[in-house]
């Protein structure tokens, strides 16, 4: 099974790793400008994302689970290709920090013969959205 995982420690309150997580309007800042999300079970939602090639990938996305503060889990699918998969974001207090770590499941089921859906690009696209963007958002708050 093909899963990425990554930890990151913030120095910021958990309220605020789980908005900058749930508001769309925070999200854009550092994540993906959606034109809708709601943190509720059921929510479907999408973003275009691109290959490394340049290609349009259409990312369509429904909510699972919600646990404020704590978990933000949702199915990851592309338009027009086979596969889903599981993104999920778990929170924790560790002091006056947070602790984020993002797990995602299910990457065997996409395309194998597309270079666009090998483990190391989603590994350096998490790294970069949690190690970087979400840190930079963070600390220019």
């Amino acid at each position: 099974m093909k899963t990425v995982v990554v930890k990151e420690t913030y120095d910021a309150p958990i309220e605020s790793i789980w908005k900058a997580l749930t508001d769309k309007e925070e999200m854009k800042k550092w994540y993906f400008d959606l034109s809708e999300f709601k943190p509720e079970v059921g929510f479907e939602f999408q973003f275009e994302g691109q290959g490394v090639k340049g290609e349009r990938y259409i990312h369509l996305c429904k909510i699972t689970e919600v646990i404020p503060l704590k978990r933000l889990q949702y199915s990851w699918e592309y338009e027009n290709f086979k596969g889903s998969s599981l993104v999920t974001f778990d929170l924790s207090k560790e002091g006056n920090k947070t602790q984020l770590t993002l797990t995602h499941t299910g990457l065997e089921t996409f395309p194998q013969d597309n270079p666009d859906f090998d483990i190391k690009n989603f590994e350096g696209g998490w790294t970069e959205l949690l190690t970087k963007l979400l840190c930079d958002y963070l600390t220019t708050k």
